[in-house]
């Protein structure tokens, strides 16, 4: 039976949390029997944030980490490619942690054409300058 609806209800603070950070829709998705919170972008990305081995764990008393990854959506018949991933006890900070990493990686797409993807924020511009 597909818990999409379960995993929603459970995890409302999650989806809101990653829904605000990113300024788009956070999903309850089923990968390969595994469900997740899925956010998407620009560019056929998006991320993926987990909390067990097997996707969303039922018992929120048992999550000991959160999993977030960034992936390229892929064309063919290639699995999706993984960009970045971090893992912390708190969502939030995983998600900042993989996000960091893939603006220093040399798979972090700067464009022109703003279309609301993730840039630096105004603080860590200054910071680095």
């Amino acid at each position: 039976m597909p818990r999409t609806q379960e995993h929603t209800d459970r995890y409302t603070d999650a989806l809101i949390a990653l829904a605000a950070a990113t300024h788009r829709p956070a999903n309850i998705v089923n990968v390969l029997g595994r469900y997740a919170i899925r956010v998407d972008f620009e560019f056929n990305r998006y991320v993926l944030a987990t909390n067990s081995g097997d996707g969303l764990t039922s018992d929120v008393d048992a999550i000991e980490a959160w999993h977030v990854a960034f992936f390229q959506q892929s064309d063919g018949e290639s699995g999706d490619e993984l960009l970045e991933e971090a893992r912390d006890e708190w969502l939030a900070d995983a998600f900042d942690q993989a996000l960091d990493a893939l603006r220093r990686s040399p798979k972090w797409i700067d464009s022109d054409a703003k279309f609301g993807e993730l840039t630096r924020s105004p603080v860590d511009a200054l910071a680095e300058a």
